[in-house]
């Protein structure tokens, strides 16, 4: 318990490599996670060559240096290819090329994804998830060869931590916590949710480095614009009729 309320994320590593031993725990731990009918609509790809973490770092995390200098990059994968495979293989007719079953692989992945990282960070190791993967999908299931039904979903990179950063702030309990049903909160409450944020000295720097009025602008003038969310948008739902094999539908 004191591993998750402590946790941070960690974008610098040292050069010190993950032993096998603990890599298996890490990844047993994940496959080991709750999923969607016990089908494990997910797989992971697990890079350590420098050369493809090299080509992940430039073309598609934006040239992240985590990804390259991180010992283990971790691609979870929404994976109905091999689900379907097997009913095909057992006379039972497939029907997972579909959003749904995209979104409930994904479900399937992501639980995945923080089991491991619930993992490594019990044996000590530091993790960062990059939200880059959604934004460059195309680019990352040519990279790491991923056949049709797979679906690049998310991103951990592990490591050995080579910075110690502060734990990060998270809004209140009760801003994210909703009893028997959802409350509504007024404007008063918003206030008191954000405004500790807003006045964090990181808070403060970030308005001030990207010359906007608050830090809400921060968010959607400079990191998750109107546009990019848009453009981006337009590049996964493509991916998406492309591996899922949606256009013939």
């Amino acid at each position: 318990m004191d591993s998750l309320y402590h946790r941070k994320s960690i974008r610098k590593y040292k050069d010190t490599p993950i032993s096998n031993k603990d890599l298996e725990s890490i990844l047993e731990a994940a496959v080991r996670a709750s999923n969607t009918g016990n089908m494990q609509l997910y797989s992971i790809v697990v890079t350590t060559d420098a050369g493809i973490k090299q080509q992940l770092c430039e073309q598609a995390h934006f040239n992240q240096s985590m990804v390259a200098k991180a010992p283990v990059v971790l691609t979870f994968c929404a994976d109905l290819h091999r689900f379907t495979q097997w009913c095909s293989m057992r006379n039972a007719e497939p029907g997972f090329d579909n959003f749904l079953s995209f979104f409930t692989a994904t479900i399937d992945a992501v639980i995945a994804a923080q089991t491991a990282c619930v993992a490594a960070e019990s044996l000590g190791l530091g993790i960062c998830y990059l939200g880059t993967t959604n934004y460059n999908a195309q680019n990352i299931i040519d990279i790491l060869q991923l056949p049709p039904l797979v679906i690049p979903v998310t991103t951990v990179v592990v490591g050995y931590p080579d910075e110690s950063p502060d734990v990060t702030h998270r809004l209140p309990m009760e801003a994210v916590v909703h009893y028997q049903t959802y409350t509504m909160p007024n404007n008063q409450t918003i206030e008191q949710w954000y405004t500790p944020k807003e006045q964090l000295e990181e808070s403060v720097r970030f308005v001030a480095e990207n010359n906007v009025q608050n830090l809400a602008q921060v968010f959607t003038q400079k990191r998750y614009t109107t546009q990019n969310n848009k453009v981006f948008s337009q590049k996964l739902l493509e991916v998406l009729y492309k591996q899922l094999c949606m256009n013939n539908q």
